[in-house]
């Protein structure tokens, strides 16, 4: 049976391969960097500080990530960062789907004006000193909620969930109110089920942002008993690089007293960090090339 594909011209083949190319060069940027680092992570770090170490360890040692967990801080510091990650991540779904479904409604007043003052906080905000005020009088400072009620609602992804829910035809809304239905039982049993890419998308951004986050801990908590783990890591590194400063490199190998330095205490972090959230991404894969093309295609 002849096959109705038809042949690529030599200037498109020649263009394919070129994008390959560029495609291929752009993941290698990503992935080398990365086996470099899970490399160095696991190496001696005396051992690491001649260089050379590249893309597997020459002295393979656990020291880094001993150091990293042997304080019982860290333990703590990853339970309150998975609370904050799925409590605030949950939250601010809730909220933001609410808000971008009403501004999604013609019949909203004032939808517009609403629409203009909420994009205007995308330009302007009140400033540290004035945002920290303002949190103390709420009783956020120095409370788990810090981390959950300023991030209720971010702008760019309301407006992203609002231009994903006009894309959904009227006409069903119109059926269900025909048959009895209200606002909020359209908005459960029709909207959300069909919003499962947009809401993926931002639920992952949401959940990175929380998680990444160690301006908040640092700032708004005076207590180190709620600091999250990047926070906790942060301080780690900080305490680390100042006392082995002291100590040149030369100095180190010679008196033979510790296999960690800085440098590597620093990747067994990034990995330590890094890792858990990465295993997130494959459960939303499907969802998530859809939702990030949210108004990039017009009908």
């Amino acid at each position: 049976m002849k096959s109705n594909r038809i042949k690529a011209s030599f200037s498109e083949q020649v263009l394919q391969v070129v994008i390959y190319c560029i495609l291929i060069g752009l993941c290698l940027m990503i992935i080398l960097p990365c086996i470099n680092i899970v490399a160095l992570s696991f190496n001696d770090g005396k051992d690491a500080a001649r260089g050379g170490i590249y893309f597997w360890t020459r002295k393979f040692t656990w020291d880094n990530y001993k150091e990293v967990i042997q304080d019982g801080s860290i333990t703590k510091a990853y339970f309150i960062t998975i609370a904050r990650t799925v409590i605030g991540t949950v939250a601010s779904l809730i909220v933001t789907s609410f808000a971008a479904y009403s501004l999604k409604e013609k019949e909203l007043p004032g939808r517009k004006l609403l629409t203009i003052l909420i994009t205007f906080t995308m330009l302007f905000s009140g400033g540290m000193i004035p945002t920290y005020i303002q949190y103390n009088k709420l009783g956020l400072v120095d409370s788990f909620w810090v981390y959950v009620v300023p991030s209720l609602v971010s702008v760019t992804y309301l407006l992203m969930m609002r231009t994903f829910f006009e894309t959904i035809p009227e006409s069903l809304e119109e059926s269900a109110k025909l048959d009895g239905c209200g606002y909020f039982k359209i908005f459960s049993t029709i909207i959300i089920p069909l919003s499962k890419p947009v809401m993926a998308v931002v639920g992952l951004y949401t959940a990175v942002n929380h998680w990444n986050d160690w301006f908040s801990g640092a700032f708004y908590m005076r207590s180190s008993s709620l600091w999250p783990v990047q926070t906790v890591l942060q301080q780690m590194l900080s305490k680390a690089m100042a006392s082995r400063e002291v100590t040149t490199v030369s100095q180190a190998i010679a008196q033979n007293t510790n296999t960690v330095t800085s440098d590597s205490l620093k990747m067994a972090a990034v990995v330590v960090t890094t890792v858990p959230i990465l295993c997130v991404y494959p459960f939303i894969q499907k969802y998530f090339a859809k939702g990030a093309m949210i108004g990039a295609v017009k009908e």
